[in-house]
């Protein structure tokens, strides 16, 4: 029971803190508008990008041995428990106009992600892909691998038995991973607020405008704090089937 009032404690002290009597009005405002179709915007867009990039990935991960592959998934997966600030200094190392391929990108496609929107993006996908591509390479290492094996004796190729077979039997899977992949994209903070700043209408995040409330007006700052708990909150109700149990 103390260990359940140590998460429980600080939730009811934000339900108890909260302005209900002004909280649509500060859901409401123009500021909170701004940060919150901005936070949708980029977090969708981050997951996105990481089904895209990453469903192969997790594919390659779970079908294809090849020398180095556990330092290549270990390093994939690293974002996950490197601390965000670190993250988003990481990404300034190499997107940064100073960085690995920064300077070139700006150069040779006038390509610039710091302290833009796409900024903010390229620190979301890159905090949050780590969970689609651990979940996904889950379900494909516990499905039937039968199947694809059929699919190869009727003739089927590659690309075929991934878009016919592999991926719907992965698909509960797939979502699993998108969803969690588009909570964590839409509560990061660290990487964004360093690798593309808090500016509002262009990087300003609910997080971030959260922190920025926080000084000036808290009341604010706990109503937009219940927006990002309820998505929380939505996340997990949904995902407890699947790794909670119906209990």
């Amino acid at each position: 029971m103390v260990g359940a009032a140590f998460f429980v404690l600080p939730l009811a002290g934000l339900l108890v803190r909260t302005p209900w009597a002004s909280a649509w009005q500060l859901l409401t405002s123009s500021e909170a508008i701004t940060a919150l179709r901005l936070s949708l915007l980029a977090s969708l867009t981050a997951t996105v990008i990481a089904v895209v990039v990453g469903v192969p990935l997790a594919w390659v991960f779970a079908r294809i041995p090849f020398p180095g592959r556990a330092v290549l998934r270990a390093l994939t997966v690293l974002p996950m428990v490197l601390p965000p600030v670190v993250g988003g200094v990481a990404l300034l190392a190499a997107f940064g106009r100073r960085g690995l391929v920064g300077g070139w990108l700006e150069q040779a496609f006038g390509i610039h992600f710091p302290f833009t929107t796409a900024g903010a993006i390229l620190a979301e996908t890159f905090v949050a892909m780590p969970f689609l591509v651990i979940t996904v390479e889950a379900g494909l290492r516990g499905m039937d691998a039968r199947f694809e094996d059929a699919g190869r004796t009727l003739g089927a190729r590659r690309w075929t038995l991934l878009w016919r077979v592999t991926l719907p039997l992965v698909r509960p899977s797939l979502v699993a991973g998108a969803v969690l992949c588009w909570a964590r994209a839409l509560g990061e903070f660290g990487a964004t607020i360093t690798f593309a700043g808090n500016f509002p209408g262009r990087t300003q995040t609910m997080p971030l405008a959260v922190y920025l409330a926080l000084e000036t007006n808290p009341d604010a700052a706990i109503a937009l704090s219940l927006v990002l708990l309820a998505v929380s909150l939505v996340v997990l109700i949904a995902l407890r089937d699947r790794w909670l149990g119906t209990a």
